[in-house]
C-alpha cells in the first residue's frame, strides 16, 4: 500500500467519525426538542451531557483506583470498596452542574476530573481571566456570569481567580532577554492609583523587535510622579541586566533628558524621536481647520532623501506657516537634532520606526481596560490589570505572524546598516 493509499484511507475513516458523531448530534437535538428539552440553560441539553461526560469519567477513575467494575464480585473481599456517592455542584462554562461524586470506603480516592473540593472547572477560571483582560471589573464579570450562564460567583472570588496569574507576571517580569534588539520601542501612558488618595501614575512600557521580528513586550513599571528620564534610566538599566547588551536603535517621544539616559544604557544606540509623535505635535499648535494642509506640506520634509534636503524642505513649510504658528519653528529645532537619524536610512527601516504605533496599540489596550475602573487601590492591582491584558494580546498569533512575514526586508538593511551587532 502506497503512502497515497494510506492518506486517503485516514482521510476517509476522519469522515466516517465525523459523520457517525453528527448523527449522534443530531438524534440528541431531536430527542430534546421532542421532550421540551431546551439546548442550553439550567436542565438543558447540554447540561444533562456535561453531567453524564463527568460522571462516567469519575466513575472510569473509581474502577482505576479499586481495580474492578461496578458491582463485580471482587468488591466483596472486605477491602475497599465504593461506598456511594455524594452530591457536589461544580462551575462550568455552561453553567452550574450537579454531580453525583463516587465514594470509596477508607477515603483514599483522588480523582482528577473533578478534584476533591474543586467548585470550578478550569474553563471558568480561563473565562474569567479572559473577562478581565478585556476591562470588565469585577462586578461586571459577576454580572456576565449570572447574566449568561446562571453562575453565581461573587467578586471576591473572581478577584482570587485572577490573582494566580501574579507569581506568573512575577516571572514574566523577570524573564531574560535576547541579547540584542535592532529596534525597541519606549512610551509610556498614565493610569489612576490610590495611595493615601488617588494620583496619576505613569506606567512605563517597552516592546523590543527581535532578530526575528518578532514584537516582544519586554516589561512593564509603575513609577511615580510624572514620566521622567530619571526613571527611564532605572527601567533601561533592568532591561539591560536582563541581558540586553545592544540595541541598534531606541525610538521615543521628545522627553528631555531621555536621549542621555539611553546613552548611558547603550553607548551605540541611535536614538529616534517618534516622527509621529512630531506631527502630532505640530498638530496641537495650529487650527484643526489647517491639519490638512500641514500634512501635505509637512510630508517632504520626512521623506526628503537626506538633512539638507529635508532643511530646505522645512524652511518652505515655515515660509507658508511660520507668520501663523510661530512656535511650530521652535518645536522642530528643538527636536531637529533626534530626527535627523531618520533620514540617514533606507525606506525598509524608515517603515519599522516611523511611528511608536506598535506601543501606541498597546496603550490604547491599555486604556481601554484601565477606563472602566476610574482608579485601582494600589500599584499591584494596576499592574495585574495590564499584565492580563498583555497576555491575551493576538491570541491567535496572526498579528505577529503578519508582521513577522514583513520583517525580512527591514532585517537585511538593518544587518547592513548595523554590520556586525545583529548576529
Amino acid at each position: 500500500m502506497t503512502d497515497q493509499d494510506v492518506a486517503v484511507a485516514t482521510t476517509s475513516n476522519d469522515n466516517d467519525a465525523e459523520r457517525s458523531e453528527r448523527s449522534v448530534a443530531e438524534q440528541l437535538v431531536e430527542q430534546a426538542r421532542a421532550d421540551g428539552v431546551d439546548l442550553v440553560g439550567p436542565g438543558g441539553l447540554l447540561s444533562s451531557l456535561t453531567k453524564q461526560v463527568l460522571e462516567t469519567g469519575l466513575e472510569v477513575e473509581m474502577e482505576e483506583h479499586l481495580g474492578y467494575k461496578k458491582h463485580a464480585a471482587e468488591g466483596r473481599n472486605g477491602d475497599n470498596s465504593r461506598n456511594g456517592t455524594r452530591s457536589k455542584t461544580v462551575i462550568t462554562e455552561i453553567g452550574p452542574v450537579d454531580l453525583d461524586v463516587p465514594r470509596d470506603r477508607d477515603g483514599s480516592f483522588e480523582p482528577k476530573t473533578v478534584k476533591k473540593r474543586q467548585r470550578r472547572l478550569d474553563g471558568v477560571d480561563s473565562m474569567v481571566i479572559s473577562l478581565t483582560a478585556k476591562g470588565l471589573t469585577t462586578g461586571e464579570v459577576e454580572a456576565h456570569l449570572m447574566e449568561v450562564y446562571s453562575t453565581e460567583i461573587s467578586r471576591e472570588t473572581i478577584s482570587k481567580i485572577t490573582d494566580r496569574v501574579l507569581e506568573e507576571m512575577a516571572d514574566w517580569q523577570n524573564r531574560p532577554l535576547d541579547r540584542v534588539y535592532p529596534v525597541i520601542f519606549i512610551d509610556a501612558l498614565v493610569v489612576k492609583i490610590r495611595d493615601g488618595q488617588v494620583a496619576n501614575r505613569p506606567v512605563y512600557a517597552a516592546i523590543g523587535v527581535t532578530v526575528d521580528g518578532k514584537r516582544d513586550i519586554l516589561g512593564l513599571w509603575v513609577g511615580t510622579g510624572g514620566e521622567g528620564a530619571k526613571y527611564w534610566l532605572q527601567v533601561l538599566t533592568e532591561i539591560k541586566n536582563r541581558g540586553v547588551e545592544d540595541a541598534c536603535m531606541v525610538v521615543c517621544d521628545g522627553l528631555t533628558g531621555l536621549p542621555e539616559s539611553i546613552e548611558a544604557t547603550w553607548p551605540l544606540a541611535i536614538v529616534q524621536t517618534c516622527v509621529l509623535h512630531l506631527i502630532r505635535n505640530t498638530f496641537r499648535l495650529a487650527s484643526r481647520a489647517d491639519w490638512d494642509k500641514m500634512a501635505k506640506d509637512l510630508r517632504p520634509v520626512y521623506t526628503a532623501v537626506n538633512e539638507a534636503d529635508a532643511a530646505s524642505r522645512l524652511d518652505d513649510f515655515h515660509q507658508v506657516w511660520g507668520a501663523k504658528y510661530p512656535a511650530i519653528k521652535g518645536l522642530w529645532s528643538r527636536a531637529w537634532p533626534e530626527f535627523v537619524p531618520f533620514l540617514d536610512y533606507s525606506p525598509e527601516i524608515r517603515r519599522v520606526i516611523y511611528s511608536t504605533n506598535a506601543i501606541e496599540s498597546l496603550n490604547a489596550r491599555f486604556r481601554r481596560a484601565t477606563r472602566a475602573r476610574g482608579h485601582f487601590p494600589n500599584e499591584q492591582a494596576a499592574m495585574k490589570c495590564l499584565y492580563l491584558v498583555v497576555r491575551s494580546l493576538d491570541p491567535k498569533g496572526t498579528g505577529q505572524e503578519r508582521w513577522m512575514n514583513r520583517w525580512k526586508p527591514a532585517l537585511n538593511a538593518f544587518a547592513i546598516t548595523f554590520e556586525g551587532r545583529l548576529f
